[in-house]
This record gives C-alpha cells, structure tokens and sequence, in this order.
C-alpha cells in the first residue's frame, strides 16, 4: 500500500507538472494573440480578465486585506508580474518565434535566484556564480547566433522580461510566508484592477469581428491559465511534494514550449536550439542546488534560509 505522504509526495509532481506545462504554453498563445491584437491590449485585457476572476474569488471566500506591511511587496510583484512582464513579452512576441523566448526565459531561474540572493544577502558558493555566469552567457550566445551576429530588439525584450520577472516572483515568492500562494497572485492581480481595467477598455479592438478565435481563445489561456490558475496547481504542487522536489518539474518548460510551437505555432525546432536549451537547464541545475546545498548549511547555522521558487515562469 502506498503510504499517505508518498502519495501526497505523487499529486504534488502532478500538479507541479500541470502548473508548468500551463505555463510552458503562455509564449506561444501571445504569440497567436499579438498577431491580431496590440500587444497593451492584449496585456491590459490579459490582467483584466484574471484581476476580476480574482477578485470574485476573493469576495466569494472572504479573504481580508493583506497587512499594510505587505502592500509594498504586492505593489513591487504587481509592476512586475502583472503589468512588464505581459507586456515585454507580448512585444517581444511580434518579432521573435516562441521557441527562442522558450530558451531565453529558460534562464529565469537563475535570475530570481540572482534577486533572492541579492534581498536575502545570502553568500552562495562560487560554484552558483559559476553556473549563473555560464548560463547567462549561453542565452547570450543563443541570442547572437540567432540574430546573426546582434542582439535584436526582440532579444532585448526578452532579457526585460527575464529582469522584472526574476524580481516580481522573487518578493511574490517572500510573500507565500505569509500568505498562500494562490492568494498572493489573486491580490496582485486585483491591486492592478485600477490600471488595467481603464487601459482594456480604451485599446480594446473596434472591429471584434474581424479578429479570429485564434487569437482570442490565446488572449483567454494567457488571462486565466498563464496569468491565474497555473499559479494555483504551481504553488500547491510546490506545498505537496516539497519546493525542492517539485522545482525541478520547470526544467521541462523549454521542451514543452518547443513541443506547443511547433504544434500550435508551426515553428521548426533545430538540433541548435534544442541543445542550447539543455545547456541552459543544466546551468541552472547546478546553480539551484548549489544555491541550495548553501541555504541547507545556512540553516543549520540558525541563519534563516528562504527559497524564492514558489512562482512558476508563467
């Protein structure tokens, strides 16, 4: 018989693995979505949608308001997560293929490290400096052989998103000490309401008919699946099976946008882009268990230890 934590241990790999194939799909349903809607569209009407589920959601279980001690930090992750990061994304969409942001924001969980390290003041080992170096350069490189010698401007934006992402998980990740983590996205998302809901209603397409259901069942994944609900089965994948178990299910979230691109997006994987990608993935292997090996040393010093990955990369 299987025992009662073993399975608990099991459901949190699945939902950990639900939350980042949902996430795995969010770069190319903006692709689809941007190329009928504007990219402040699609980012207004994306948070809009999720901030007014949330704040349903909110309502119906009666949540109460966060302190006001936390109102800095949700104001900090809601610039970050529910507003730059669409946005840059989106942007970047128009003019790079989903496959290539797969391997560029593959770095994002070296960066929240980088910020989590940073806010912590931690003191990893030289080998997490190592990886996180090697990494960064690898995405680089990628970039520069993509675009022939320079860095494009999609490329650019895409090195934006993985800056303000890696900050906006990182304080939302902080956040989950003192609140669960569906209900720390939920009151990002309704602390955006005010600017989103006046921005979506001002750049919402004239002519609706003439946009496709393509686009707008992508405008609707990434508002309430990459936006919303893939935090919910992240984070409590993350409670069951343990942060650094179920942490390691987002290695997967390259091929599994590799594998929605070509699929949904026609685009061509090359041999290039597949082991530029496993490159990226065993940096970030070897800085997240440095980093964590570190923190387990820390601990046991009485040094309090916090682990930033409860945020998926959405």
């Amino acid at each position: 018989m299987t025992s009662p934590s073993l399975s608990r241990e099991r459901l949190g790999l699945v939902l950990g693995f639900v939350g980042m194939t949902i996430f795995g799909g969010t770069l190319p349903a903006t692709r689809i979505a941007v190329s009928a809607i504007d990219p402040i569209a699609v980012t207004a009407l994306r948070t809009a949608i999720a901030g007014l589920c949330s704040l349903a959601l909110l309502i119906i279980l009666r949540r109460p308001l966060p302190p006001r001690r936390l109102w800095l930090q949700l104001v900090i992750a809601m610039l970050c997560v529910s507003l730059l990061f669409p946005f840059l994304m989106a942007l970047a969409m128009q003019t790079v293929d989903a496959s290539h942001g797969g391997v560029v924001l593959g770095i994002l969980p070296i960066a929240t490290a980088l910020v989590a390290v940073i806010i912590t003041h931690e003191r990893p080992r030289p080998m997490f400096w190592i990886a996180s170096i090697a990494g960064a350069a690898l995405v680089v490189a990628f970039a520069l052989r993509q675009g022939g010698g320079a860095v494009s401007a999609g490329d650019l934006l895409l090195f934006a998103c993985v800056a303000v992402s890696a900050i906006g998980y990182a304080y939302s990740g902080r956040l989950t000490a003192e609140m669960p983590g569906w209900e720390v996205i939920s009151w990002v998302l309704v602390i955006t309401l005010p600017v989103s809901l006046p921005i979506a209603a001002f750049t919402i397409p004239a002519d609706l008919g003439h946009i496709g259901l393509k686009p707008w069942f992508a405008l609707l994944y990434v508002a309430l699946f990459s936006q919303w609900i893939g935090f919910f089965a992240w984070n409590a994948g993350m409670a069951m099976g343990g942060i650094a178990r179920v942490s390691q299910v987002q290695l997967l979230q390259p091929f599994v946008t590799f594998a929605l691109a070509v699929w949904f997006n026609g685009e061509t994987i090359t041999l290039s882009i597949l082991l530029f990608a496993a490159a990226v993935v065993a940096t970030v292997v070897i800085s997240t268990r440095t980093r964590r090996d570190a923190a387990a040393v820390a601990s046991r010093d009485d040094t309090p230890a916090w682990e930033p990955l409860t945020q998926g990369t959405e």
